[in-house]
């Protein structure tokens, strides 16, 4: 007869200890250790007997692999972030704040799969049959090869998975299923792991693609352990502030296409839309004559986008100035004002510095460098940037401006939305002379800032209403 023994599981990160904590030693999160009880093995060292048919070990020439076995979505962005297509037999984990829109998105998906013709099942553990179809009339009309069924329990999903035999499965969300045979309820480290499992090997047996939704945790990483993101094949976060019309689709991990991809929607009546030109929405209407504002163009996996960055530097009140950052990384930001410093001679020491990447949007390229403190330098002189300029470049310690992969890629498209001018490194600047562009090559952050800034538009900026009443330093 097996034993049973009491063990408690942190519902964060899912370490298990012997006695009840007040705060989880691994991830520090307090009030999170719950008791559980597991059953013991009859006698030491016994092995759960395996069910099914052994596999035999093959080398992988006599595997056949099929290159073409993706599935086309008529959501170009989402096909984008997953690689081309949907891998059959795959598991995507797709995660993001409450209200984002994952759930619009993967019945989206899941509608354009069912009228092209496969048979997909989404199931749904949070909403009632009504409220998935207010939902999917809003989208349009329902196809009929969608199968829609709402339950909470793993055995009655892959049960009724069995019978219909779907192409696809969608489950909305992993955190609201559970197995009857396991301690804790739905959501629940041992829960979330369990049926997790569970759906892979459906998924990997049977060659369906399966579509999990994961709530996120208030660091915004998918709640339950973290084995969960490492079972899955990817995992998609769907990021944007909830009362912006744009949503971002990223690859946090994809094994069979690329994490550096990105996909734009904007959130409408009749759910998420493709945006075409995401470098056009993100830019604002004015294209410069704003201290503060310059334009990069930066490299999103294969594609390059356009966006306008905004700085504001103001007098400090404090005795520590604030450095804040939105879309940008906040210890890069300070490498930069500590260049602008010492290499260029902007006294920033006693100034707040607050840097933003409009829409919303998150850039982590280097080639962003010379945009950031070109629109510091800018804000802190009260001088624009000139218009119709776009900017790329890397800034070393140093205050050279070093090369940008795929130059000419961005470019092309500042040309294609208007742009006349380019600022780029000097040691790139024959390569995009014949871009049809104006190129303004800089060596480091000084030279740029003295040939891409307009002329002072006032004598003294501390007579400005709001200004930030420093000078420019003298030569």
């Amino acid at each position: 007869m097996a034993k049973t023994k009491t063990q408690f599981v942190c519902q964060q990160c899912g370490r298990v200890a012997a006695r009840q904590m007040g705060r989880c030693p691994q991830c520090g999160t307090f009030n999170s250790m719950v008791e559980q009880i597991v059953a013991e093995p009859a006698r030491p060292g016994a092995r759960v007997p395996l069910s099914g048919a052994r596999s035999t070990p093959k080398t992988l020439r006599q595997i056949e692999g099929d290159t073409d076995a993706r599935w086309a979505v008529p959501i170009h962005e989402f096909s984008r972030v997953l690689g081309g297509g949907i891998v059959p037999g795959s598991l995507v984990l797709v995660g993001g704040d409450p209200g984002i829109g994952k759930s619009t998105l993967l019945l989206q998906a899941a509608a354009c799969l069912a009228a092209g013709g496969r048979r997909v099942l989404y199931v749904s553990g949070e909403e009632s049959p009504e409220q998935v179809r207010l939902r999917a009339d809003r989208l349009g009309e329902p196809p009929a090869d969608l199968l829609l069924l709402c339950e909470t329990d793993l055995e009655a999903v892959l049960a009724a998975a069995d019978r219909v035999k779907p192409q696809a499965l969608v489950v909305d969300s992993i955190q609201t299923l559970a197995r009857a045979d396991l301690e804790g309820g739905p959501g629940s480290v041992t829960q979330v792991r369990e049926c997790g499992l569970g759906l892979l090997g459906f998924a990997k047996e049977a060659g369906v693609a399966v579509f999990l939704v994961g709530h996120v945790t208030k660091d915004g990483a998918v709640a339950g352990p973290r084995v969960l993101e490492h079972m899955v094949d990817a995992v998609l976060y769907l990021e944007g502030e909830r009362y912006q019309h744009y949503r971002v689709l990223r690859a946090a991990k994809n094994r069979f296409g690329s994490t550096h991809e990105l996909g734009v929607f904007e959130m409408g009546e009749r759910g998420l839309s493709e945006v075409a030109n995401p470098s056009a929405a993100f830019l604002s209407d004015a294209r410069g004559g704003s201290p503060g504002a310059a334009v990069v163009a930066s490299l999103e996996g294969s594609r390059p986008l356009l966006v306008e960055l905004q700085a504001l530097v103001s007098s400090s009140p404090y005795a520590t100035p604030q450095r804040v950052s939105s879309g940008f990384d906040g210890r890069r930001l300070a490498v930069l004002l500590a260049v602008l410093e010492r290499r260029v001679g902007l006294r920033l020491g006693h100034h707040d510095v607050f840097v933003s990447v409009a829409g919303g949007l998150t850039l982590d390229e280097p080639g962003v460098d010379l945009g950031v403190a070109l629109a510091v330098a800018s804000s802190f002189r009260s001088r624009p940037v000139r218009a119709a300029t776009v900017v790329m470049g890397e800034v070393s310690l140093a205050g050279e401006v070093r090369r940008v992969m795929r130059l000419p890629d961005r470019v092309r498209e500042a040309v294609h939305l208007g742009f006349a001018r380019a600022a780029v490194p000097e040691s790139q600047a024959q390569e995009a002379a014949s871009l049809g562009v104006e190129t303004v090559a800089v060596a480091g952050v000084r030279d740029a800032c003295e040939r891409l800034l307009e002329p002072r538009a006032v004598e003294d900026e501390a007579e400005v209403p709001g200004g930030t009443g420093a000078r420019e330093p003298r030569a």
